[in-house]
């Protein structure tokens, strides 16, 4: 079956810039090579640390910004071959729901903030789109008086459900959910996700979920594609993810999940050595090589395996093997 989002070998390089804003002949490479597929109805969550890469392949999708090269397909179509009306068509399939709530216009009022996408699509009778806005808040938990209200008047899960029901308001076959809970206490995090998973229950939307955390999507996704420095490091079903992690990183990304007991917690953590590298300067090889735990351990013709060449494949690791048999407090 072919999926309904197929991403291959995406790249989005920034060239750097000398004095005076001219390009200075440098490249930061924010997305490097980066593949992975959505299906119909399912949900893939792309993690990791701040500053991987995972927000700008958000918006590559959304083609807010226009890829240095790789494909982007939508149903077996390559989205940089859309016209301009193809593109209209392209956007109303897939929306976005951003990471601050916030991001409402303070002076439009919550009904006009949802009505907008279905105004600029003219797919509803002009006529109807007071009624389908009502029933779209209705579907996020909103209450009909909240209709004529503005954003300054809201909690920020209440922002995040106005965000979302806007998002819902053109049928969308996907929906790339960038980081939609971090802003938002534990709580009500909880809610958000009840309320997108009960909303994929109804209505078939596939979802692309980005996060920071690994336990967010722990229960929600079925796929996780774990990013850093601009490449997939691990790509698989959720339970084989979370149950056995292959690659170093994935690992010490799950250590850093806040266990019930605290003792467990301090003794199974997995520290990362080091800042993360810059995208204008990323390692040669393997990029996580400056940080890996297990590269450390390795004899020096293992080491150079990660030095010189940049592995592939669903497990983006030289190592794997080592990396899965390595002790949990491994670089503490």
């Amino acid at each position: 079956m072919t999926p309904l989002l197929e991403v291959t070998d995406l790249t989005k390089h920034f060239p750097t810039r000398s004095r005076g804003l001219r390009p200075g002949g440098g490249a930061i490479k924010a997305v490097d090579g980066v593949s992975f597929s959505v299906d119909a109805g399912q949900t893939l969550g792309l993690v990791g640390e701040s500053g991987c890469g995972k927000s700008t392949t958000g918006r590559l999708l959304m083609r807010l910004l226009e890829p240095t090269s790789g494909s982007v397909r939508l149903d077996g179509r390559e989205i940089a071959e859309l016209r301009s009306s193809e593109l209209q068509e392209y956007r109303r399939r897939v929306q976005m729901v951003f990471q601050n709530p916030s991001s409402l216009n303070p002076r439009q009022s919550v009904g006009s903030a949802i009505a907008a996408p279905l105004l600029a699509q003219r797919i509803t009778p002009a006529g109807g789109v007071k009624a389908k806005v009502r029933d779209l808040m209705d579907r996020v938990g909103l209450r009909p008086d909240h209709y004529n209200r503005f954003p300054h008047e809201f909690s920020g899960g209440q922002k995040q459900r106005v965000g979302i029901a806007r998002a819902l308001a053109l049928d969308p076959q996907l929906i790339i959910c960038d980081e939609p809970v971090s802003a938002l206490d534990v709580s009500v995090q909880a809610q958000v996700i009840n309320l997108l998973e009960d909303i994929q229950r109804d209505t078939g939307v596939a979802y692309l979920f980005i996060a920071h955390d690994l336990s967010v999507v722990q229960h929600f996704a079925d796929r996780i594609a774990v990013m850093y420095l601009g490449k997939i490091m691990e790509y698989g079903g959720t339970p084989r993810v979370f149950g056995a992690p292959e690659h170093p990183y994935t690992r010490a990304l799950l250590s850093a999940v806040p266990q019930p007991d605290p003792a467990a917690d301090r003794s199974g953590r997995i520290r990362l050595k080091g800042d993360l590298p810059s995208p204008a300067d990323p390692p040669r090889g393997c990029v996580f090589q400056s940080r890996c735990p297990v590269h450390t351990q390795l004899d020096p013709q293992w080491r150079q395996l990660c030095t010189e060449s940049v592995p592939s494949g669903d497990i983006a690791c030289h190592h794997a093997d080592v990396a899965a048999e390595a002790p949990a407090t491994t670089a503490r």
